[in-house]
């Protein structure tokens, strides 16, 4: 394929729990800001299930992908620090870089990207016109600001790949909770972000990290991060679990990965909106802190009771104050880190691509978000390669 090209696969959301990979319009230069990438590698992502599940309003057309990278294909007149050639990565976050948030640094919550929502993203839900990049093309607007630029070659393809969201969102999560060096603590949630999460904080030099889940795979996967201690809920209470594990006390910070389809660990049970989080206020020891990058939304529509679904819940408010917790929540200002997380690729300090469990076809995917969203055959993180295997 090249610059000319009219159209392109691309993963299309069809209605709940149905995907396909279709032929559609190739992205084309809109404004002089913007920048053409030809995808090499898109992951799928926890959030994409929620759109899939028929868990938002996502309607039908919609094309997915918001963790993307690839090779600048084209540029516009306006672009002076990206040139074709170019290998970049794109943080989740479509960002203008222009607004009081971003002047901030909270490229998270972008005010000039869609109106009327404070912040936008590729091909999510609500977040913007923003085609996803689980195509073999993505526009990328305001490229200079959102395009992050990597070293040339397919070298650390994978672990580069997760810099557009999950390491950041990881990161941030603990960074949430106000973790400092030396402190212990308990991550809710074996998916990728959760992962990540914990590998962060084995990063930054927590004590003691335990990491909850009930999905053999995640758990298996939590044991590759080093000082890591897997928690299976459905074995018993994870708080009174992780107390004991870490020598009767409660542990300083706490982070839930997890989000508003959190599930309770009874026989059969189901969902429990707000059980991460009941967790996160017990175990987590007076004045430490509890980060929230677990995805909670206002609206869903196949929440279990009639709060829920207005994106309310209850929570034991009393004992968090009376613990004097602080409590972080948020999308991740990905902008915020990953230049750094991407030196510590390059330096060999850092390799998160342990969390890959497939690399596959763009005519695959259909397939892929049936197995991730069943939790089978060990689809715990999966990278998409549109354009096909890479080449060294």
């Amino acid at each position: 394929m090249s610059s000319t090209t009219t159209t392109m696969k691309a993963v299309h959301y069809e209605k709940p729990f149905e995907v396909s990979v279709r032929e559609v319009p190739a992205p084309k230069i809109q404004h002089p800001d913007d920048a053409i990438v030809k995808v090499t590698t898109a992951a799928i992502c926890g959030s994409d299930l929620h759109m899939y599940q028929g868990r938002t309003a996502a309607e039908g057309g919609l094309i997915f992908g918001h963790e993307n990278m690839g090779i600048v294909d084209q540029v516009g007149s306006g672009v002076t620090l990206l040139k074709k050639g170019d290998r970049v990565v794109m943080p989740f976050n479509v960002a203008d870089g222009r607004c009081l948030n971003c002047e901030e640094g909270k490229t998270a919550f972008c005010t000039g990207v869609n109106p009327g929502f404070a912040g936008g993203a590729y091909g999510y839900v609500a977040m913007g016109p923003y085609a996803g990049g689980q195509a073999q093309y993505v526009r990328v607007p305001f490229a200079d600001f959102n395009a992050l630029i990597l070293p040339t070659g397919t070298q650390h393809e994978s672990s580069f790949a997760l810099l557009a969201d999950i390491f950041p969102t990881g990161w941030h999560g603990v960074s949430l909770s106000n973790f400092v060096p030396g402190e212990s603590i308990a991550v809710f949630g074996a998916g990728p972000v959760g992962l990540m999460a914990a590998y962060s904080a084995h990063l930054r030099g927590a004590s003691r990290v335990y990491v909850v889940d009930k999905v053999p795979a995640r758990l298996e996967a939590a044991k590759k991060i080093p000082g890591a201690t897997p928690i299976d809920f459905s074995a018993g209470d994870a708080v009174e679990m992780i107390i004991k594990e870490n020598g009767g006390k409660m542990v300083d910070r706490s982070v839930d990965a997890v989000g508003y389809q959190a599930v309770g660990s009874g026989q059969g049970e189901g969902e429990v909106p707000n059980v991460v989080l009941e967790q996160c206020i017990r175990v987590t020891r007076p004045t430490g802190g509890i980060g929230v990058p677990g995805l909670y939304v206002p609206a869903d529509p196949g929440a279990p009771d009639e709060k829920a679904a207005k994106g309310m819940m209850m929570i034991s408010f009393g004992k968090l104050f009376e613990k004097g917790l602080t409590i972080g929540t948020g999308q991740c200002n990905v902008k915020k880190y990953n230049r750094y997380l991407r030196d510590m690729i390059i330096s060999g300090q850092a390799d998160p691509s342990f969390v890959v469990s497939h690399d596959i076809d763009i005519d695959d995917a259909p397939s892929a978000y049936q197995k991730f969203d069943q939790r089978i055959e060990g689809y715990t993180k999966v990278l998409i390669h549109p354009n096909g295997p890479l080449r060294s």
